[in-house]
């Protein structure tokens, strides 16, 4: 059988918010089956929890925000793209303040603290998403269309396109495609930073975004190269960046797919909205478990034992 996963023990780390810059901190701790993946803003005068969940999902300018009343979580895709990746289903995650650190910029640092942390298997089946008809969602029109999909496939794949029109940009990959068969989440995603460009720091600090980005942080451009002195850790880290992304955004679903992912520019917005609407369509999606390694969950099986 196929189990659910948490972490071994509790742990905990310090860092700043890209957005807000504010310092944090942020401890993992384990939680019990089918408890999912849930947000604590311990911060406040009474903790207030917020589920991982794209019903969740209040804002998506920049970032994946959960949003509770007035209470909120921020930029939570690196997190839950690491969660993903490394196959935990139930953590409970107690927050200093309303945004996840965003560290180095990747997923890396959060699947250090996770194996740091230890992965431990639990006593009830993981339950998986399989995707029985195509969705999907897309905005704009022309060289401005944007859309995302999901199709049934017997894995789980990604397929991602860009185009920023930046020199920095179109000199690397613009196109990457990841299935979780073969590719390792830890060694051809997981490290791969978010990007910006120096022009618009100004006028995104005014609206208050990118207030503790930095280039320890983040990808920076100017208007023809990357400004980072020690360069790309991939030669598409753009692309693979956004495909981190998508995989957070995703794992919002609450649970682990069976599926492939096909996008052209899309972002947390449209990932979030092709999210609730498969799930407002039960009829193109059911939940299964696996009491083998069956083809279908390979892609997983395979990750979680060499990750």
């Amino acid at each position: 059988m196929l189990r659910q996963r948490t972490i071994s023990k509790v742990i905990s780390t310090k860092g700043v918010g890209l957005h807000s810059g504010r310092r944090v901190e942020i401890t993992l701790r384990p939680a019990a089956p089918n408890t999912g993946i849930v947000f604590h803003r311990v911060d406040l005068p009474e903790v207030v929890d917020l589920p991982a969940q794209a019903s969740m999902v209040g804002g998506t300018r920049m970032a994946s925000v959960l949003q509770k009343d007035n209470v909120r979580v921020s930029t939570v895709e690196h997190l839950m793209s690491a969660l993903a990746g490394l196959g935990v289903d139930n953590i409970h995650i107690d927050l200093t303040a309303e945004e996840v650190p965003i560290m180095d910029g990747s997923a890396g640092t959060f699947v250090y603290l996770l194996r740091s942390a230890g992965l431990e298997e639990q006593n009830a089946p993981k339950k998986f998403l399989r995707v029985l008809k195509t969705i999907e969602v897309s905005e704009g029109e022309g060289d401005e269309l944007k859309w995302a999909r999901l199709e049934p496939y017997e894995g789980f794949a990604l397929q991602f396109s860009i185009d920023f029109h930046h020199p920095a940009i179109n000199a690397t990959a613009n196109f990457a495609e990841i299935d979780f068969a073969k590719d390792s989440y830890v060694k051809t995603i997981a490290r791969a930073r978010t990007f910006g460009f120096a022009s618009e720091v100004e006028a995104m600090r005014a609206v208050g975004l990118a207030r503790g980005g930095s280039l320890d942080n983040a990808i920076v451009m100017d208007e023809y190269r990357v400004l980072n002195s020690d360069g790309l850790r991939y030669e598409d880290e753009f692309v693979k960046h956004k495909i981190l992304d998508a995989i957070g955004d995703l794992y919002l679903i609450g649970h682990p797919l069976i599926a492939r992912y096909v996008a052209c520019k899309s972002g947390h917005g449209l990932n979030n909205q092709l999210a609730r609407a498969l799930l407002a369509a039960q009829d193109s999606w059911e939940l299964v478990t696996y009491d083998h390694e069956e083809p279908a969950a390979a892609a997983y099986t395979r990750e979680w034992k060499f990750a």
